[in-house]
């Protein structure tokens, strides 16, 4: 069982930056593969970005590609999503998913899940 724990969410202005962190417990970590996804009051969670387990692949949706980056440190067993030009419509709720190896799109895909955190984007 791979127990995922979101932080770094929060309240940030328009054209503002966030660092979001997802840390996982299992010591297989570099096993997997991460994903974020984010789901907005009213609106169907939606794929934000994912990382093969050796993170040598990456895929972004088409609505934050070039402003958002995944990586992972699999030393920290830490998975990252850098948000920059944060746009109002990016506000959701973020959270992290695992899987084993592979990337996928498609929540679900992914076995294991984390409670999410709140980034808000407003003036």
């Amino acid at each position: 069982q791979v127990q995922l724990v979101e932080s770094g969410g929060g309240l940030v202005q328009p054209g503002g930056s966030l660092r979001l962190a997802c840390a996982a417990s299992d010591q297989y970590f570099s096993s997997y593969a991460f994903g974020w996804f984010r789901q907005a009051p009213g609106k169907e969670r939606e794929f934000v970005a994912a990382i093969t387990w050796l993170g040598e692949t990456t895929s972004y949706a088409d609505s934050v590609k070039s402003r958002f980056t995944i990586s992972r440190d699999n030393l920290k067993r830490t998975v990252f999503l850098q948000m920059d030009s944060l746009k109002p419509e990016d506000t959701a709720v973020y959270s992290c998913a695992a899987r084993l190896f592979t990337i996928a799109t498609a929540a679900d895909d992914y076995k294991y899940w984390g409670q999410g955190t709140q980034v808000t984007v407003s003036s």
